[in-house]
């Protein structure tokens, strides 16, 4: 059966078909094959409805909306502006602020493909103008935009969480110290890039530009103490803490900085209402077909086909990371969150794993995945935005591939890295 299901989804992903359709079919072609027919139809609808019925799955909407306000508002640029004030005279330092900036909009968005956008198409001009090659500069936008998925907000936690029943406020606090560590270290490479290219600096700014730089930008940096400092101190919870972005964006894009008006905000509330109909059509169908799979013993077939239950927790750490790495290489990584956690899901359980450990791995190997070749979707995001050959934009994504990888296997073995805000937050 599996091997039935399976192929029937790779055809239809062959032929086009957005990746709802083949995950509604597989769901049902093995509910047919279990059952022997549709009589008990109302069990697969039980299953649609359950995987969307999580309260916490609000945020996912919630955290789109706010996104998409600051996307179309002035919070992105205030934020680049702050960065570019304290290190865009240092060799590389426009580099680095650009890595510095999809880390700050990754903290306000949570979307790797909203910081595309938001940050890429300012700087990308600027760093062009600058000197450096349009291949570095695609790559490291769309490889600084994985940090996204890792500073809280992020909405792959927020799925994680929801499937595996993991706490989404851990997994927000053991983001952060993976997110900043790849910081440093896209940091260091850029600089490293400059001095290697005799790329020129910018003109350093007087203190009097970089003080009405970080005024300007009091009122972006208001998300993260929102979002993280809600939640570290009880005031919200991760689904409140989307609500009051919500609220603080409309302020201060309508009336603070009146870049939208009342018909901008209605736009931006039915983009976000396309994107959320796509999100909870997948995390339905995502549930339905894990349930599937679970009932007819699919994992656990295909998990001691490999041999994992006599690997130690550290060899379920690698294949889990690859699984995942490999899977967002080809498909969107909401819909491989949904399929391979389930699977994995019991050899997590036996090993003893910290799900919260297993949580940061997985979104980080999924944010990888997202900028690998051939089909990772930030790879397209920015072929879309920048108007650039497929070849171009990943010609210089592998250095940026090997440094995420690195900072993956420094987690497997250094899980502190993750865990150690959070047990400072949660367990002190």
């Amino acid at each position: 059966m599996a091997t039935t299901i399976f192929s029937i989804m790779i055809v239809l992903l062959l032929l086009g078909f957005p990746m709802m359709i083949p995950l509604i079919i597989g769901a049902f072609v093995g509910f047919y094959s279990l059952f022997g027919g549709f009589g008990q139809m109302e069990t697969m609808v039980q299953q649609l409805v359950a995987g969307i019925r999580p309260a916490s799955l609000i945020a996912v909407p919630m955290f789109i909306f706010a996104a998409d306000i600051m996307t179309r508002g002035q919070s992105a640029g205030r934020l680049i502006d702050m960065v570019m004030s304290f290190v865009g005279h240092v060799r590389g330092g426009l580099a680095v602020s650009t890595a510095a900036a999809c880390t700050m909009f990754g903290a306000v968005s949570g979307s790797t493909q909203a910081t595309v956008v938001a940050v890429g198409s300012p700087l990308r001009p600027r760093m062009l103008k600058a000197g450096y090659n349009d291949s570095f500069v695609l790559a490291l936008i769309i490889n600084s935009a994985d940090i996204a998925f890792l500073i809280p907000p992020s909405i792959g936690m927020i799925i994680y969480g929801v499937v595996s029943g993991t706490s989404i406020a851990e997994l927000f606090i053991a983001g952060i110290g993976p997110g900043l560590l790849i910081l440093v270290l896209f940091s260091i490479y850029s600089m490293i890039y400059a001095r290697r290219n005799n790329v020129p600096t910018e003109p350093k700014a007087s203190w009097g530009d970089r003080g009405r730089a970080v005024r300007g930008a009091l009122w972006p940096l208001g998300f993260p103490a929102i979002i993280i400092g809600g939640i570290y101190g009880g005031i919200f919870s991760p689904t409140e803490a989307a609500a009051a972005c919500v609220l603080y964006a409309l302020i201060l894009e309508v009336i603070v900085f009146r870049e939208l008006d009342l018909k901008g905000v209605y736009e931006t509330a039915k983009s976000t209402g396309l994107i959320t109909a796509v999100v909870f059509i997948l995390v339905a169908a995502g549930a339905a077909f894990s349930w599937v799979i679970s009932f007819a013993q699919i994992p656990q077939t295909i998990l001691g086909g490999i041999g994992i239950s006599e690997m130690g927790p550290i060899g379920v750490l690698f294949v889990i990371s690859i699984a995942f790495f490999i899977g967002c290489m080809f498909v969107d990584p909401i819909v491989v969150i949904l399929i391979l956690v389930p699977i994995f899901a019991p050899v997590v359980q036996s090993t003893g794993l910290d799900p919260v450990l297993v949580g940061t791995i997985i979104t980080l190997q999924v944010a990888i995945g997202s900028a690998t070749p051939p089909f990772g979707c930030d790879i397209f995001t920015a072929v879309a935005v920048f108007k650039r050959p497929y070849i171009e934009v990943i010609r210089g994504t592998p250095p940026f591939i090997v440094i995420l990888l690195g900072v993956a296997v420094a987690l497997i073995y250094f899980p502190q890295i993750a865990l150690f805000l959070r047990d400072l937050a949660f367990k002190g």
